[in-house]
């Protein structure tokens, strides 16, 4: 299946982000409105892809999904690198694609979140205080000591490895994953969704 992944053609931004993601050693990862991308089963990944208007034509829906699939190689690399994630607790209670994807998502969620390279938190929508409502953060730091960050609140979203944008975005960073449930209680949050699903 590895082969046929690699022969997709990949939209010039999935594969820069690719690019950083597989020299990073190190990947802080925050999305207010959906599962981030390198943790939607392929199932879910279609789903969200098929709602998208103007459509994508069925072709760039499994184009994109490939492009998806083929990042998920950053969880099988030797060495790994620590991967955190905080994920919206709404964003894990939206059927998408419907019950069955939804119950195999959150499977997914939480077999990842047991790998010992993986920090897997939930912030739960009762909280009245996050320091996430700017958006998305992606910090990702390099074997070289070097960083990449990423959010809309910062150089429009382009990639930036400017040492005073990299310190606000860490500083938002660690102030959402202290607002988030802990990685343990996290693991028992899903757990608990996935008996009501």
């Amino acid at each position: 299946m590895k082969e046929d992944v690699k022969r997709v053609r990949y939209p010039k931004k999935v594969r820069d982000l690719a690019q950083m993601e597989a020299r990073a050693v190190e990947l802080q990862l925050y999305d207010p409105l959906h599962i981030h991308g390198l943790l939607p089963t392929p199932e879910c990944a279609r789903a969200l892809l098929s709602m998208r208007r103007p459509a994508y034509s069925m072709e760039e829906v499994e184009r994109f999904v490939a492009a998806r699939v083929a990042r998920k190689e950053i969880f099988e690399r030797d060495p790994a690198p620590d991967l955190s994630f905080v994920l919206e607790e709404w964003t894990l209670r939206r059927p998408l694609g419907g019950r069955t994807t939804l119950r195999r998502q959150l499977e997914h969620l939480f077999e990842a979140g047991q790998l010992r390279n993986v920090e897997l938190q939930v912030m739960p929508t009762e909280r009245e205080e996050r320091a996430g409502v700017d958006g998305s953060i992606e910090v990702l730091k390099l074997e070289d000591g070097s960083a990449i960050g990423r959010s809309p609140a910062v150089a429009n979203g382009r990639p930036d490895s400017d040492l005073r944008q990299l310190r606000i975005l860490e500083l938002r960073y660690g102030i959402i994953r202290a607002q988030a449930l802990t990685p343990r209680e996290s693991a028992a949050f899903i757990e608990k969704l996935l008996g009501e699903t």
